[in-house]
């Protein structure tokens, strides 16, 4: 027969916890050394272990990745990339060096294309976006083949115009 009941349930005789449900629920008194342990939490902290998680880690990020509208790749006409290339040689004279670069600080806005790298669009490996990066110039490496703004390594072949105020009237007189 039992003498106590759990929830709905009448409890075994013998349950092996019987003695500690018995003895109910602990009660520690402010300032013990349990309280000194852990301290009551307040309820901003509390709230938070009820709080809703996110159970599909990454869903959002995903859907929102497929709101980007990508674009088809630009070629530069022959005047453009000539243009182009006269800018990025004005650019590789100011930024032989690092000290060149110290002393002629240039401040250029490179627009680029940038291709799509989402392997789940319908972009990928085709279309991309077009991006504007500003700020100084620290290099331009032939080699590698990429020019660096900021913090930003950039492919030149991926660039379709470079602006500035120190290239003057660069691409105004294009014959």
């Amino acid at each position: 027969m039992s003498t106590a009941v759990i929830g709905y349930m009448p409890m075994p005789v013998n349950f092996e916890y019987r003695s500690l449900f018995l003895h109910g629920r602990p009660k520690h008194e402010k300032f013990d050394d349990f309280w000194r342990k852990h301290p009551p939490m307040d309820k901003v902290h509390r709230a938070k272990i009820f709080s809703a998680f996110d159970a599909l880690a990454g869903f959002d990020g995903w859907i929102a990745s497929k709101e980007v509208r990508y674009c088809d790749r630009r070629y530069l006409s022959e005047e453009e990339h000539d243009n182009l290339d006269r800018k990025l040689s004005v650019l590789r004279g100011l930024t032989r060096n690092s000290k060149e670069v110290r002393r002629n600080k240039p401040v250029v806005t490179v627009q680029y294309f940038s291709p799509c790298t989402d392997r789940n669009s319908f972009a990928y490996g085709t279309g991309g976006l077009y991006e504007t990066v500003s700020g100084i110039c620290r290099k331009i490496d032939d080699v590698a083949g990429t020019i660096t703004i900021g913090e930003t390594v950039i492919p030149l072949d991926d660039i379709t115009d470079v602006t500035g105020t120190l290239f003057g009237s660069i691409g105004d007189d294009i014959p």
